[in-house]
């Protein structure tokens, strides 16, 4: 769970969304559900994220930081 949060902080900070022990299983579930992946399968998950973040990191963040404000 989680495993690839370290490589993301500059996504979060761009979408305005701090990590916090309370919310990081909330947000990797927000992220599993953005990108189409079953829940904590992190090895996909990551595969996804760093494939949409090479194809257009700003969509992404954008995507991210709508999907948190909605989940919120």
């Amino acid at each position: 769970m989680t495993c690839y949060f370290r490589h993301l902080q500059e996504i979060f900070k761009k979408a305005g969304i701090e990590i916090t022990s309370q919310n990081k299983h909330e947000v990797d579930r927000v992220i599993h559900e953005l990108v189409g992946v079953d829940y904590k399968n992190c090895p996909a998950t990551w595969k996804e994220v760093k494939k949409r973040i090479a194809d257009d990191k700003e969509d992404f963040v954008f995507q991210l930081k709508t999907a948190w404000k909605n989940h919120a």
